[in-house]
């Protein structure tokens, strides 16, 4: 299917329009918030420590990072180099040049290439083909699936730590569509650890396309081809391979996809097909985390940013056939999700420090972003409604006044602009919600993922003649963490 430029593109400049010189006055307030970033993570790295010294007070190995300091390389590690070389000397001007198709192949082959040289740093047993194989993980769960009718009926009979035959820790913390996915492809001859790390890691690199896509659609083309080499060299790419919350985000990756085509169809039909299409992928996404639902943040930003509710019944369709199926096989979402909120703090979750993790959590963004998501983000949020600024620099200093202020930018800004400036914002406020809520203390580089694997995006925004650079700082990043630390993922 060929996507023409979306009818969300409204008349005025775009932001990537106007590539002046880079002076050093230019670069330095990206330089700033990318330096305070990696200081946050290094002062929230040396609290960790200092509180773990005589104890393990954390419940984490190497705060705030669940990962161990072992130093080490691996096969993937030439690999890792060449791809990070590549795609920074060429990167920005092939996804420039590439037809838009080719654009889209390209991005999640070179995410593949990428995300699996890094697993491969860690060797092919211990960084791929064992990783989904450990106790805790879910391959040790399918022989339990057999006969998967009574397995899925008394699921949740099996969720509390206390409860007999309890599930491994990921299948117990997950609804029941996640291990069912590991049993799918048992079935149909796929099993073991190597074929599983295969599937999370071809899908889960697949966001890369449904990123560009809906960026495309929301912000233009040429936001979204100077986004591409950031998406496709994401940091986060360390813990797609392997971890199965790689899968999970690509799922919500396409559902989000789905929701702007079906957003920014003229047609009836084409509004239809998509959105039911979005609806179904929501609701599997629903049964794969129960931290997805908070996805229902960027999808509302996204139908703001198309200013249209079009879309709406027909995602509820679909999320509500899957959410019917599932019932009618016998699992209860929220009994499940009951449970597991009383197994959590039956373990690390009710012993976890609240206080330091609350931060802690957020830290691990910048491992997982980047820097060059940092530096992304504070031009994102610069781009923010002039009107706001001047409300609060001395305007009508009232709620009232900020809310008429922020409609009218909705209303008659740069739709391509608002964009660009409302979806990563959804991303956070989903991410911070999460935080909030105190069901996300430590292994957040993991469990954020389908959130944070959308924030180097961002960097497209920054000067076009400095993006070879922040692709070496954000590959810098992942070489670093995947050498240094041996994460448990």
């Amino acid at each position: 299917m060929t996507l023409s430029p979306s009818p969300l593109h409204g008349a005025g400049p775009h932001p990537l329009d106007d590539d002046g010189p880079a002076t050093s006055s230019t670069r330095r307030p990206d330089v700033l918030a990318a330096g305070a970033a990696a200081l946050f993570f290094l002062v929230m790295a040396g609290i960790g420590a200092w509180l773990q010294r005589d104890s393990s007070l954390l419940k984490s190995p190497w705060p705030p990072l669940e990962a161990w300091w072992q130093p080490h390389a691996g096969p993937g590690t030439p690999l890792a180099v060449v791809v990070a070389l590549l795609v920074a000397g060429y990167g920005p001007g092939l996804a420039a040049r590439l037809p838009w198709r080719g654009l889209l192949w390209s991005a999640w082959g070179t995410a593949m290439a990428w995300t699996w040289s890094l697993a491969l740093v860690d060797g092919w047993q211990r960084g791929v083909a064992g990783r989904l194989t450990v106790s805790s993980e879910y391959l040790t769960e399918v022989p339990r699936f057999r006969d998967a009718g009574p397995a899925v009926r008394t699921f949740t009979d099996h969720i509390l730590i206390n409860s007999p035959d309890r599930w491994a820790t990921h299948v117990a913390g997950h609804p029941v569509g996640a291990v069912l996915t590991f049993v799918g492809l048992d079935r149909i001859g796929l099993g073991g650890g190597a074929f599983a790390a295969a599937f999370t890691i071809t899908v889960g690199t697949s966001l890369a396309a449904a990123v560009l896509l809906t960026l495309r659609l929301l912000t233009g083309e040429e936001r979204a081809r100077a986004a591409a080499p950031f998406v496709a060299l994401a940091p986060g790419a360390v813990w797609v391979g392997v971890s199965a919350d790689g899968y999970f985000a690509a799922v919500a990756a396409w559902a989000l996809a789905l929701l702007a085509i079906a957003a920014t169809r003229a047609s009836r039909w084409g509004t239809a097909v998509a959105g039911v299409g979005a609806g179904l992928l929501f609701g599997a996404a629903a049964y794969l985390s129960y931290g997805l639902t908070l996805l229902a943040v960027p999808g509302l930003v996204i139908l703001l940013c198309a200013r249209t509710a079009r879309p709406v019944p027909y995602v509820l369709a679909g999320a509500a056939a899957v959410a019917a199926a599932f019932t009618a096989v016998g699992f209860d979402w929220w009994e499940a999700y009951g449970l597991l909120r009383t197994r959590y703090y039956q373990g690390y979750g009710g012993v976890r420090p609240y206080s330091y993790w609350f931060f802690g959590d957020l830290a691990t963004l910048v491992v997982s972003a980047g820097l060059a998501s940092a530096a992304g983000l504070r031009r994102t949020l610069a781009g923010a409604p002039g009107g706001v600024r001047n409300w609060w620099a001395g305007g009508d200093r009232t709620p009232v006044g900020a809310a008429r202020e922020l409609r009218g930018w909705w209303l008659r800004g740069d739709r391509r602009a608002v964009a660009g400036v409302l979806l990563p914002c959804g991303f956070l406020l989903a991410m911070l919600v999460a935080d909030l809520s105190g069901m996300s203390k430590a292994e957040t580089e993991r469990i954020w993922l389908p959130f944070v694997l959308w924030l180097p995006a961002t960097a497209a925004l920054l000067p076009r003649r400095d993006h070879r650079a922040w692709l070496a700082a954000q590959a810098v990043v992942a070489l670093l963490v995947n050498h240094l630390l041996l994460s448990s993922w």
